[in-house]
């Protein structure tokens, strides 16, 4: 009989009821909706308010900016949540985000919208980091998958719901209530949270911030996220500008890692990243993103451009994908909860997260709404398997001490993901388009026709003769198609990485690192 050795273990939290966890979760849930709900409320709103404040050549910025602001604040929020207690910083982002809607919903002209925006988003950047942190503190990893599953079907509410109250709230009341109305939701997260949370742990004690590895991270992801909002848009990706941000991005990465390997409390701890389940995960969080954001952002264009559907009934039709990724979601949560395994979530979800990419890139012109339906099914069983699964795999390989920062960390590689994911999926996709206009219709047609593409709307399409209405629906097929062939191909590779993830044992408050983790000895269990 082999003796088992002695370990370290990881601080055990206050034990939180069941019926304390459900009261934090009504907080949790509140919050992630916040974070899920926010840029789906207002996109329809931005036509409305682009004529209210003017400003059209300054459109992109709202969102720009609201994106590199929370993309950024991501990691720094989940490291602070390590140094200072989950409690307060996550109580501070969200007080943060509602201030920043506030002042979004006052906004006089575009200048201060887009400011404020940014300002929102450094509030939202610590709502999901701070869900999931939370969720890690309360709840061990073996029991909790059934609780984020009921957290990630937020996510299709959310995309379903948004569109439709943002364009209730444009049409019926005005463009400054799609940032009012989270005023009640935070008030109502805010007070559930400070009373919930508090018998969270107040952080480590050391107070000592990474000043030089925030900047260095502030800097390579805002150039980077430039590039990837930028690149082929608002310049050509050979110009000066982009190879300029690109040196920046390398620069400012190579001197971050050197930086972080070397200060006593990183913004960002590299060595989570020697855990190969956490890098895995992490990988496969980035390849979800891209592939999966990136394809279903395109979705609407053929929906509205080819199958004539409104702009409000585009966010119906997602219905089928959002309901499969629901029940996958909480089905997968539960079994897991039951079981204790997971090895075989992020294997299933990559192999029908290509599956359903792959039918989508053999839509044509007379794909049926029907059949679309059929497709959003099998991609949205693949989500539901893949968005929860890939998390818990990175927390339950990640010390509680770091779980702030890890949890930050796989939350920053997704949504990196999915924003380069729609900026080069959305080259390949107006590459695909024009090339189509050219070969169908001659180069000076396609030149003529360029210029409609940047102001064609599904309105505007309808107006047009049947002949250009058929040839401009087989260019967006066209380039649908490319996207969503490219998407299933970048989920292919992450079926190869899901192969690669070990099973751990899902580890309860107490208990030790997991069998590959270099932070601490292995457990040799007695035979």
């Amino acid at each position: 009989m082999a003796s088992a050795e002695a370990i370290p273990t990881e601080e055990k939290p206050p034990g939180f009821t069941h019926r304390e966890i459900m009261a934090t979760m009504s907080g949790l849930v509140i919050a992630m909706l916040l974070a899920m709900l926010d840029n789906m409320i207002v996109a329809p709103a931005l036509p409305t308010i682009v004529g209210d404040l003017g400003g059209l050549n300054h459109l992109a910025w709202v969102t720009t900016g609201y994106i590199l602001a929370s993309t950024v604040a991501t990691p720094i929020w989940g490291k602070l949540g390590d140094l200072y207690g989950r409690r307060m910083t996550f109580i501070a982002s969200i007080s943060i985000f509602l201030i920043g809607s506030a002042l979004c919903g006052m906004s006089q002209n575009m200048g201060e919208l887009i400011g404020f925006r940014a300002l929102q988003g450094l509030g939202a950047g610590g709502l999901m980091v701070g869900v999931m942190s939370v969720m890690a503190e309360i709840v061990p990893a073996r029991e909790r998958g059934k609780y984020q599953g009921v957290l990630m079907a937020v996510m299709p509410a959310a995309m379903i719901g948004g569109p439709l109250a943002g364009g209730y709230i444009t049409d019926h009341l005005t463009w400054r209530w799609a940032f009012y109305v989270n005023l009640p939701l935070g008030v109502a997260a805010l007070a559930v949270c400070w009373f919930t949370l508090a018998k969270l742990s107040r952080g480590t004690g050391k107070v000592r911030i990474d000043w030089i590895g925030t900047a260095l991270l502030s800097t390579w992801i805002t150039a980077l996220v430039l590039i990837t909002s930028w690149g082929g848009n608002e310049y050509d990706w050979d110009s000066a500008m982009i190879i300029g941000l690109a040196v920046l991005t390398v620069v400012a990465f190579v001197a971050f890692v050197f930086v972080e390997r070397r200060v006593a409390e990183p913004i960002m701890p590299l060595s989570v990243f020697n855990n190969r389940n956490f890098s895995l995960a992490g990988t496969l969080s980035f390849i979800v993103g891209f592939a999966l954001f990136g394809g279903i952002t395109f979705l609407p264009q053929f929906q509205q451009f080819v199958q004539g559907s409104s702009a409000t009934n585009s966010g119906l039709l997602l219905l089928p994908m959002m309901l499969a990724s629901m029940a996958m979601s909480m089905g997968g949560g539960a079994i897991i909860s039951r079981t204790g395994r997971y090895r075989a979530l992020p294997i299933v979800g990559t192999v029908l997260m290509a599956a359903g990419l792959a039918l989508f890139a053999t839509m044509g012109t007379d794909t049926s709404r029907g059949t679309t339906s059929l497709y959003m099914v099998v991609l949205g069983a693949g989500m539901g398997c893949l968005m929860q699964t890939t998390m818990l795999i990175a927390q339950n390989n990640a010390p509680l001490r770091n779980m702030g920062a890890a949890t930050g960390a796989a939350t920053f590689l997704r949504n990196m993901g999915g924003s380069l994911g729609v900026s080069l999926l959305g080259s390949i996709y107006t590459s695909a388009l024009t090339d189509s206009l050219t070969s169908h219709s001659g180069a000076a047609a396609a030149g003529k026709g360029s210029v409609h593409v940047a102001q064609m709307t599904p309105a505007a399409l309808r107006s047009l003769p049947e002949a250009a209405q058929h040839l401009f629906q087989q260019a967006v097929t066209d380039g649908v198609d490319k996207v969503f062939a490219w998407g299933a191909v970048v989920s292919a590779v992450g079926l190869i990485v899901a192969l690669f993830i070990r099973h751990t044992p899902l580890r309860g408050f107490g208990d030790a690192k997991p069998a590959d983790s270099k932070e601490a000895p292995v457990l040799q269990v007695a035979e």
